[in-house]
């Protein structure tokens, strides 16, 4: 990619979708405006917004992937944290680097593909999109543990048959930990959720669930209730307990991102619905306490790298909150772990303030699985300011096309997409959504979806 190359160019034409600008000016003429209870979406927006959902996934994906493991706590370098001012200064390697940096940049700084470059796919980034081919394909969201299975054996490959290798020569499948596990236990006929439970899965609490399911968020925009129900079974594909809880905290903050509006100040709206989410945890867990406690810090007005560190100390050194990783004695200390990953993130998230690109060095920054955190920010900031506000937001323009066979198979134009058609996908889902999940029978080729707010049941006493 520009001056860093890790992938092939490739011309490859795309979809083409509205601006946001003209989109929001075709929003007040075939959108009118909404009934008292509704929320409207204009769809054109709308596959703007998805568009700078990969878009904004991609940049923020492959820029973390530099600094991905470098620090992690501990001795040795790996516990010498990276700080603001590492920004754009040399890489250091890995905890699996064997002393040589990333071979993606020699500096900590951003990875981006040009106008006739390719967005490789990457963990962040390919089961979501065998999940939305899944369901565009079927015309049905909410999956079955029957699909979910079928899918991940037909698109993911197995040891035996991967043209992948690593650098030391082993077989490559680009899936580690949770997911290694529920694949394999998928090829014994075991479905979810059952491939995410403890005594099938010894990894049920790693990251893995975040990586693989925000999209359901955003493709039940305003309605974080119908976007945790598309999401259930594909978090317990992977997840249980509070790393599932976590998972569907991001779901819910991107089904909510629909209604943050990039033309007011973002960073107010953004703690809204982080507080919204919030208050799906349980507050006796540790995810609870985790948010909570990097809310008191971001508001005692200390910098990120001490409330970093603050984090480190407090969960990966004194188990505190009841986050007991670290008794159990695992590779790097649970680096790969839901829940100090969901501390970090919550770190760039409140101290980005509002602005994309700060949160995303943030991220990139703070330590452990690095990419992770950073991609889930960089595609709810994509969703929120679209394809044209993520370009606004780096002055400059991207690549849209997007290459799934980097690390996936079996799928159409040998797996060249583009997030235009990936937007249009997502746009055909959310008709399905809405007749199917919300009761809302109005016709595919309305311009505009009139979503109905949320309502919470009313619960009689006993």
């Amino acid at each position: 990619m520009s001056a860093k190359g890790f992938v092939v160019g490739l011309l490859f034409a795309a979809v083409g979708i509205v601006s946001t600008a003209v989109a929001q000016q075709q929003s007040a003429s075939s959108c009118q405006v909404a009934a008292a209870g509704t929320h409207r979406l204009d769809k054109k927006l709308y596959a703007d917004k998805v568009h700078g959902f990969w878009l904004g996934l991609s940049i923020a994906n492959w820029t973390g992937l530099v600094t991905e493991m470098d620090k992690i706590g501990g001795d040795g370098p790996a516990g010498q944290f990276y700080t603001r001012k590492d920004w754009q200064t040399k890489d250091q390697p890995s905890i699996w680097g064997q002393g040589i940096p990333s071979n993606l940049s020699a500096t900590i700084d951003w990875v981006l593909a040009d106008k006739d470059e390719v967005w490789g796919s990457d963990d962040d980034s390919d089961i979501e999109y065998i999940y939305l081919q899944l369901m565009h394909d079927s015309k049905k969201p909410l999956l079955s543990a029957e699909q979910i299975r079928d899918g991940w054996l037909a698109h993911i490959y197995k040891d035996s048959e991967t043209p992948f290798k690593t650098a030391e020569g082993k077989p490559e499948n680009f899936l580690w930990v949770s997911n290694q596990q529920a694949f394999d236990l998928m090829q014994q006929d075991i479905l979810p959720p059952f491939t995410g439970m403890p005594a099938y899965n010894p990894h049920y609490d790693m990251i893995d669930a975040q990586l693989t399911t925000e999209l359901f968020g955003i493709l039940a925009p305003f309605r974080a209730d119908i976007a945790s129900k598309l999401a259930y079974l594909p978090i317990r594909t992977t997840a249980y307990g509070e790393a599932a809880d976590i998972a569907n905290f991001y779901v819910v903050m991107h089904a909510l991102a629909a209604g943050v509006d990039p033309a007011k100040a973002i960073q107010p709206q953004l703690l809204l619905i982080a507080k919204q989410a919030r208050a799906e945890l349980p507050s006796n867990q540790y995810p609870a306490k985790m948010f909570d406690y990097v809310w008191s810090l971001y508001q005692s007005g200390i910098p990120w790298e001490e409330a970093r560190d603050k984090l480190y100390q407090r969960y990966q050194v004194e188990q505190k909150d009841g986050y007991e990783i670290t008794g159990k004695k695992l590779y790097c200390n649970g680096c790969f772990a839901a829940g100090i990953n969901f501390a970090a993130s919550l770190v760039s998230l409140f101290y980005g303030e509002g602005d994309m690109q700060e949160t995303i060095k943030i991220a990139v920054l703070a330590g452990w699985d690095s990419d992770n955190p950073a991609a889930t920010w960089g595609g709810l900031y994509g969703f929120v300011l679209g394809k044209t506000g993520v370009e606004q937001a780096f002055g400059r323009s991207f690549s849209d096309t997007f290459n799934i066979h980097r690390t996936r198979k079996g799928f159409a134009s040998k797996g060249i997409d583009s997030f235009g058609n990936m937007a249009m996908k997502a746009t055909a889902i959310v008709d399905q959504v809405v007749q199917q999940q919300m009761a809302v029978k109005a016709p595919v080729t309305a311009e505009c979806w009139h979503i109905p707010a949320f309502v919470a049941p009313t619960v009689s006493p006993l």
